[in-house]
């Protein structure tokens, strides 16, 4: 349901995660407040800021830098962690090898996801069985991004609605990303290809964005087709929505196109972290959000982890 919105609103989510232990936290006219605003910024947006969400600032940042300082490589050594489908397409992708609506996105990244075991959810889960390839340099990268994982997952909770079967196993995704800059090799002063990723929607229930505080390049599209920029703001995430939770929500919550950017000359790095449904559950349209959208159910029945593998397999270049 997504509207003409023409900026994204900012949610100070401190309050929520205050309660987040206490059985009465739905009395409490604070939480309410968080809940009306997310609840609002999901029907009209699909995106919204966060802050007050407890992630020290300086681990945000060591997130980005350590990023940075992998990219910085060689290739050759940014290789020898080689995303293929036999490591359960986790790994490093060169400039041009993720795929998006068939055109190659100008970006670079190391793509990690919850570890599967084999056999862990039978033939569903195969394709992505393996553990993170993770470099040798910087060699503080693994441990960074695995307590910022943790941290990240914590603040997905366990709503009452999302409990049992939906929710206490999630999966999850986390995208190391690098956008070179924009090249103004053809004298013509703008980007030879500056599409760093296509319009896309996302695959689960919640992204959250950690991107440079100071180079502009996610772009939003609202129901008029207009491309809002998300504007960094320190401190903050940048969350959104996805396909998984649209279903849910019985289109209540829309997931929301979105693409990135950059035309500025400077590298840019953003890592995103997505809190997933569990792997093996399945999602259809929850009965109260059937109510709230007039009674019809919009959408089947999907599963998760069928719909991350079909987008898994079309995604990247072999």
């Amino acid at each position: 349901m997504s509207t003409d919105f023409k900026s994204i609103p900012l949610i100070d989510i401190g309050p929520l995660l205050a309660k987040c232990d206490d059985p009465d936290m739905g009395e409490d006219p604070g939480v309410a407040e968080v809940v009306r605003q997310l609840d609002r910024a999901c029907r009209e947006a699909g995106f919204f800021y966060v802050k007050g969400h407890g992630i020290p600032e300086s681990l945000i940042k060591k997130v980005r830098t350590s990023t940075r300082e992998f990219f910085k490589l060689p290739y050759e050594e940014k290789s020898k962690i080689k995303m293929t489908p036999v490591a359960g397409y986790r790994g490093y992708q060169r400039v041009g090898e993720n795929i998006t609506k068939g055109v190659p996105d100008m970006h670079e990244a190391i793509d990690c996801y919850r570890e599967v075991r084999q056999g862990m959810y039978g033939d569903l889960g195969k394709v992505m069985e393996g553990c993170n390839q993770w470099p040798v340099n910087p060699p503080d990268l693994k441990p960074i991004m695995e307590e910022y994982v943790s941290l990240c997952t914590a603040l997905g909770g366990s709503p009452n609605e999302f409990e049992g079967q939906r929710a206490g196993d999630p999966f999850w995704v986390l995208r190391i990303i690098g956008y070179p800059g924009a090249s103004k090799a053809n004298g013509l002063g703008t980007p030879e290809n500056d599409i760093g990723c296509g319009a896309h929607t996302d695959y689960g229930l919640l992204t959250l964005v950690n991107q440079d505080d100071d180079i502009t390049a996610l772009q939003v599209k609202n129901l008029s087709g207009e491309w809002i920029s998300a504007v960094p703001i320190p401190g903050t995430f940048v969350c959104n929505i996805g396909d998984m939770l649209k279903v849910w929500s019985n289109g209540l919550y829309d997931s929301t196109l979105h693409r990135v950017i950059n035309s500025c000359p400077r590298y840019r790095v953003c890592v995103a972290y997505f809190y997933e449904p569990n792997f093996d559950v399945p999602v259809e349209p929850l009965d109260v959000c059937v109510r709230r959208t007039g009674g019809t159910r919009k959408f089947g029945r999907a599963c998760y982890g069928e719909h991350l593998v079909s987008k898994v397999q079309t995604n990247f270049v072999e």
